[in-house]
């Protein structure tokens, strides 16, 4: 499904979007099957790609060896990240942070991880502005979507979840995914960039 979504649903030009100016050293959580890989830009020095499901990650070692970024895919969760404090300049979340076990938990991490006045990019689906579909997802979240859908859950204020775990919103703007056609559960989605405050 998500390599149908890059190529026919406009995924893969937002994934470019997200990961565009990126230099450094990055972590990425939730790398999944390595779509995000082929967009690193030139001035990234290091990709650390954390996850944590073993096919997933099968799929992104081998996505690693077919791009020219320097990704090193690796078994971990969001919650208990395999760096060293401030080792990252950059973290990029992308469709993942409605599936962690512990939003608060994971963005810690990523707080401890990045150096101060490093970033966050982050392109996620979550909690939509009209009230109506709100109380939607909030009862998706409640019964069959986490069951169906690996744990996703749609009402996740990722937003306000990163300002929670310290880090500054430096751009957001909202996106509807997909652009044309019913809108879903999933459709209201932000795509960003956070700072962890210097000093």
């Amino acid at each position: 499904m998500s390599v149908r979504a890059d190529a026919h649903g406009g995924i893969a030009a937002l994934r470019a979007e997200l990961l565009d100016g990126l230099s450094g050293r990055v972590v990425e959580i939730g790398a999944g099957n390595g779509l995000n890989f082929p967009h690193y830009p030139g001035t990234v020095t290091d990709v650390l790609a954390v996850e944590p499901e073993p096919v997933l990650r099968r799929l992104a070692e081998r996505a690693a060896d077919h791009v020219t970024a320097p990704v090193r895919v690796v078994s971990g969760t969001a919650e208990a990240l395999p760096a060293a404090d401030a080792s990252f300049d950059a973290a990029v979340c992308c469709l993942v942070l409605c599936t962690v076990g512990d939003l608060p938990r994971s963005l810690a991490e990523l707080h401890r991880v990045v150096r101060p006045g490093g970033e966050v990019r982050f392109f996620e689906h979550g909690l939509a502005p009209g009230p109506g579909t709100a109380a939607v997802q909030r009862a998706l979240d409640r019964t069959v979507w986490p069951r169906l859908f690996g744990g996703c859950h749609t009402a996740r204020d990722v937003l306000a979840a990163l300002e929670a775990a310290g880090f500054e919103i430096t751009a957001q703007r909202g996106v509807r995914v997909p652009e044309r056609g019913p809108a879903l559960p999933t459709s209201s989605c932000v795509l960003g960039a956070a700072r962890r405050p210097p000093g």
